[in-house]
């Protein structure tokens, strides 16, 4: 029998607008938008941010399970939750439909995630109106503290902390449990509990982490917002596997969401950043989450062959040294065949012998882990590395 998964694609994982710089390129700029393909073929989309744009630019049609229907998850009506639903190709298309989830507000009172896709694409703030828009579409209401099942999958609700309400969501797969809690801020003794009842145990747990600790505690404190400490203590306390800090500042740069990573690392064994293309693997109960990495930006690419030494952190957190040969080097990154197998997203020292005027010279360059990848000859692992210094 074929072993149960549940595939987590990442479209959109920057907070509050979108960010083009190239400072922010590795980790991307577009804002929430989750995709989830249970075991039993149902398709879930969390959020509708700028990424809900790229994921529905990916084909014709979504890819949506045997009932032939997308079920999409709304956490809060913010704009950088919302803003890519005029621009989701599908919604185009007659032969799809979809079934909305969310929260009555109390600001818009009955319908509430319909009368925001109307005000959205009413005049003067979009060239076409709703009835551009051909899928079907049925609208759900749900609260904190719901439970319902959507195929053979059971969802659970929880109010977060944030400014005009926001619902976190747990969705319990025969492959595994994944818990999305975005946009939350810690401080609510009442809210604190209901977010770790929803995270005891998960496979997977997305948290909020815009904020530093010390931009919580001052400047931010107020705005609906966690940080990569909160987000590590509650993985600890409710025993969740796989920490994945989530809406990431507009204002942090890679290399800032980098230094966010390793802090939190220090403090729980299993996280990761999300950043756009990122894909996890969800297999039956027990089995081990795997994670692969976007490759780099589109660069200049050529073959290589430099000498190099590498230094960096195993798997099981042992440091190494090895020597190596550079291929395929571009100038943001570089494909390295290691016997050693680094843990995705560490960084890594990679020290490359080149030609010079004067004979070989020495080249040091720093990046960071964004691909694993066995290779044919045994004991080889592929890795490739993205360049930040």
């Amino acid at each position: 029998m074929t072993t149960p998964f549940t595939k987590l694609s990442f479209w959109g994982v920057r907070g509050s607008t979108p960010t083009v710089d190239p400072s922010t390129w590795r980790y991307g700029g577009n804002t929430p938008c989750l995709e989830l393909i249970a075991p039993d073929g149902t398709q879930f989309i969390l959020d509708c941010g700028t990424g809900l744009r790229m994921l529905g630019n990916r084909g014709a049609l979504p890819n949506a399970g045997a009932s032939g229907e997308t079920h999409i998850l709304v956490t809060h009506y913010h704009w950088d939750h919302i803003q890519g639903i005029p621009f989701f190709a599908p919604l185009y298309a007659e032969n799809n439909e979809f079934h909305f989830y969310s929260f009555r507000s109390k600001f818009l009172g009955r319908d509430s995630l319909k009368q925001v896709f109307e005000a959205q694409m009413a005049v003067p703030y979009f060239p076409v109106d709703m009835s551009a828009m051909n899928a079907k579409r049925k609208f759900k209401e749900v609260g904190g503290g719901d439970t319902f099942r959507i195929g053979e999958n059971e969802i659970t609700t929880a109010w977060l902390n944030h400014p005009q309400g926001c619902l976190g969501f747990r969705i319990e797969t025969s492959a595994g449990s994944v818990v999305y809690a975005t946009d939350n801020e810690p401080g609510d003794a009442k809210l604190d509990q209901s977010l770790r009842e929803l995270a005891a145990g998960a496979d997977i747990f997305i948290n909020d982490a815009q904020y530093t600790p010390e931009q919580l505690s001052s400047t931010r404190k107020g705005w609906g917002h966690s940080s990569w400490l909160d987000g590590a203590r509650v993985a600890k306390e409710v025993g969740a596997k796989t920490l994945v800090l989530f809406h990431h500042d507009p204002d942090s740069t890679d290399r800032i969401v980098d230094t966010i990573l390793k802090h939190a690392r220090e403090e729980f064994d299993s996280v990761f950043a999300a950043s756009e293309g990122m894909v996890i693997t969800l297999g039956a109960p027990g089995e081990r989450v795997e994670t692969h990495m976007p490759g780099s930006r589109t660069a200049l690419r050529r073959e290589a062959h430099f000498r190099a030494r590498v230094c960096g952190v195993t798997e099981g957190g042992h440091a190494f040294e090895e020597d190596t040969v550079v291929r395929d080097l571009s100038l943001l990154g570089a494909l390295i065949s290691l016997k050693h197998s680094p843990r995705l997203q560490s960084e890594l020292q990679v020290t490359m012998e080149t030609p010079g005027v004067n004979g070989m010279e020495r080249m040091q360059l720093r990046g960071y882990v964004v691909r694993i990848d066995g290779e044919a000859e045994k004991g080889q692992t592929s890795v490739g590395v993205v360049f930040t210094d």
